[in-house]
């Protein structure tokens, strides 16, 4: 047997380092991949408490299996806020972002792998004795509804909302529920279980309910970096199965409710 002599190419990151391994005929094989996300999106990804280098929940769940299923490892790492995790990957010292929603401007640095991995939802919330009659978008015309600040629900509804409706922003979550149970505003706008997993923390999970449906609806994808040396077709295609087969057997699913479960667990202790 003809034995082929592999060149080792490394990729050094502030974090680590990843490497792939080059064959004569030019054909790279990835050893490692590295990975990061929002470190601020329970039940999805936070710091691990225990190791505040790693990024751990839903999201780190699911590419764990996914590394499995790949014969890859792949690290999931804090490298800052969200804003820098884009910018790590875009310059593709990151090979991966752990869930990303799809956008025209984040299409010109990564490819997205299909199908999203999991669905999160914008949802209005009111406070549990509230009577808010909402069905549709209309309804919340002449109420006072309150949200993040820079926050969004996808093109369409964000031009409803800034056309129609009356919405507050404060900087953070916990003032917007503050606000809201102190009956100040009617609703709130929010991602469904990111908030749900922070007033459970909060230990005020039966002060306020999600009523009506969804305002939106956005995918989680895996992206993989236009400059990362192991983006290849072959890497998108294997990923692209195994993901396929995630969500379709309800792997995907069932990590999420262990990401609700261990952020529930990291919040109590």
């Amino acid at each position: 047997m003809k034995l082929h002599v592999l060149v080792v190419v490394l990729s050094l990151y502030s974090l680590g380092h990843a490497s792939t391994v080059m064959a004569q005929d030019g054909t790279l094989f990835c050893s490692k991949l590295f990975a990061t996300g929002n470190p601020e999106y329970p039940p999805y990804l936070w710091r691990d408490p225990e190791n505040p280098k790693q990024l751990i929940g839903a999201n780190a769940e699911i590419f764990s299996m996914i590394s499995e299923r790949l014969g890859i490892p792949i690290e999931v790492v804090y490298v800052g806020p969200w804003s820098r995790a884009q910018q790590e990957v875009r310059s593709g010292r990151i090979d991966l972002l752990a869930g990303a929603f799809l956008t025209m401007a984040r299409i010109q640095y990564m490819d997205y792998v299909y199908p999203a991995f999991l669905d999160t939802t914008s949802v209005v919330w009111t406070r549990k004795e509230a009577n808010v009659d909402y069905q549709r978008r209309e309804d919340l015309i002449d109420q006072q509804g309150i949200t993040v600040i820079n926050n969004s629900f996808g093109q369409d509804f964000d031009h409803f909302a800034e056309n129609n409706l009356i919405i507050s922003t404060v900087p953070t979550l916990k003032q917007a529920f503050k606000m809201l149970n102190l009956g100040r505003v009617d609703y709130l706008l929010y991602e469904k279980n990111p908030a749900l997993a922070y007033i459970r923390e909060w230990g005020v999970a039966d002060q306020a309910k999600v009523v009506g449906p969804p305002v939106s609806s956005e995918g989680l994808y895996l992206t993989i970096s236009h400059k990362s040396s192991c983006n290849n077709g072959a890497l998108r295609g294997r990923l692209a199965k195994i993901t396929r087969d995630l969500v379709m057997d309800g792997s995907t699913q069932q990590a999420l409710q262990k990401g609700l479960a261990m952020w529930q667990e990291s919040a109590t202790q």
